[in-house]
């Protein structure tokens, strides 16, 4: 029965989708975890999160990059529509070895911006498409089901891809802006010989959650192939 997923018990979403959930919980709680236990550390150096991402973009001749606080905490990011890198509290004036490495992975989010790094060009351009396809996709399946078109089906599946290809983009842009960062920190001096480890654990723990979201993705494309996959054929 193809569509027995949708009706009864999902084999497919217990064996392929719930590992890969539970790996995703599993980022998260670690990147939680490893960031609140090195925020307790405190460089010796007295860098603060601010002062670090100066530093990276200032080594890669990087201008005109404004650096601003921001309420919260593990929401840091750069903002290329504005140029903008924003620090939660919880990094923008700390001066924690965690803080110091994710203040520097989103100063290289902003000189990959500056050297039109092709990944995250990529990434971009296609959020527009990735965005619509994600909402799309489960509306057009179901309504596949109700209309009895496979067409529409595989068409729905093809939208979920996209989400699915945004985050294959997404996991080389984040290990790139964690790689530059790294470099930045170690060539720079911006920590201590035995505090680099701690930053790199901090941007390691982060880097997977991208793992976790692209397994996730991939896992739910796959079922919903092995639901779905070949209906609009065996209709024509």
């Amino acid at each position: 029965m193809p569509y027995y997923g949708f009706y009864g018990f999902d084999m497919y979403y217990l064996v392929l989708v719930i590992p890969c959930v539970i790996l995703a919980f599993w980022a998260q709680a670690k990147v939680k975890s490893t960031f609140n236990r090195y925020e307790q550390v405190l460089n010796v150096r007295g860098i603060s999160g601010a002062q670090a991402a100066e530093a990276v973009l200032r080594q890669n001749g990087v201008t005109g990059v404004r650096i601003e606080w921001v309420a919260g905490k593990l929401n840091d990011h750069f903002d290329p529509r504005t140029n903008t890198i924003r620090l939660s509290s919880a990094v923008y004036s700390s001066t924690s070895v965690a803080s110091v490495g994710v203040a520097a992975h989103e100063a290289g989010h902003a000189v990959q911006y500056a050297v039109g790094y092709f990944p995250i060009r990529l990434r971009a351009a296609i959020i527009p498409v990735t965005q619509f396809g994600s909402a799309a996709a489960f509306p057009l399946i179901i309504l596949g089901l109700f209309m009895n078109s496979g067409i529409m089906i595989d068409i729905g599946i093809l939208a979920f891809g996209l989400s699915t290809v945004f985050q294959l983009v997404t996991l080389p842009v984040e290990l790139n802006a964690s790689r530059r960062a790294l470099a930045a920190i170690e060539e720079g001096g911006l920590l201590m010989p035995d505090e680099y480890p701690m930053a790199k654990k901090t941007l390691t723990a982060a880097a997977m959650t991208y793992v976790a979201a692209l397994a996730v993705s991939l896992a739910q494309l796959l079922r919903l192939v092995l639901l779905f996959g070949g209906r609009g054929r065996d209709d024509r």
